[in-house]
């Protein structure tokens, strides 16, 4: 792989070992918005006439946080972190199920509430992050071909081509897995909250475009990196930069 720098600087990471200085709060961050995104989902809000999970606010979030460690890091180092975030993600929902089948103290009265927040149906868990690791992937490697193509200019073109991409691809895999055949649900309806939450994340990625673009900016300078994706091994599943 090849990295090319804005400048030399004297703190610039080592071949090898990079160490960059805002990294790792980035892949917190992440992370966080992937995890919080599961919880409050639980929550359906009004919003303009239309019912929706709150989650739908906080998830863009995530693929925001993607589309900066691809556009800066590159793809190898976001396939880390994808990775981390399914790794993340399965671990709070298999914290949720346990702490959910575990017998209530007697005097507790909030069983039933706690199952209705943090209740966790394998179903769904696994169809979330199956989309989830799928549109990632997807999501980081159409930003990557797309910066490419596009010598490194008009960032607006691949944070939302890869964004109407990656959660095409999430939406497609998540809806019909996780509601077709449930009761409550006709196809007509998977169909259509699929459709219209795909609508709205890619209306907050849009509507995020001038913040991306100054955290981008601001990492590029500080981090003394602009990664192009020249020679990458796009394999999903190698896990080494």
């Amino acid at each position: 792989m090849e990295a090319t720098p804005i400048a030399p600087s004297p703190d610039r990471p080592a071949p090898g070992g990079p160490s960059y200085r805002y990294f790792d709060l980035i892949v917190g961050v992440f992370v966080t918005a992937l995890v919080a995104s599961s919880l409050v989902s639980a929550k359906v809000a009004i919003v303009a006439g239309y019912k929706m999970g709150c989650g739908i606010f906080v998830f863009p979030v995530s693929y925001i946080f993607g589309d900066v460690l691809t556009e800066v890091y590159g793809y190898a180092r976001s396939r880390r972190v994808i990775w981390i975030g399914f790794a993340c993600a399965a671990l709070a929902s298999g914290v949720f199920w346990l702490a959910d089948v575990m017998p209530p103290a007697p005097d507790w009265p909030n069983q039933a509430a706690f199952h209705a927040i943090l209740g966790q149906l394998p179903r769904v868990v696994a169809a979330s992050l199956v989309a989830y690791v799928i549109g990632e992937f997807v999501n980081s490697y159409v930003l990557a071909k797309l910066k490419l193509a596009t010598k490194g200019k008009h960032l607006w073109t691949r944070t939302i081509g890869s964004t109407v991409a990656g959660q095409l691809i999430d939406s497609a895999i998540f809806y019909p897995l996780a509601f077709l055949g449930q009761p409550g649900w006709s196809v007509a309806q998977v169909i259509e909250v699929g459709i219209n939450n795909y609508l709205i994340k890619c209306a907050v990625e849009t509507l995020f475009t001038p913040i991306t673009y100054l955290v981008v900016g601001y990492l590029k300078r500080a981090e003394h990196e602009d990664f192009f994706d020249a020679n990458t091994d796009f394999n999903p599943l190698k896990l080494r930069a």
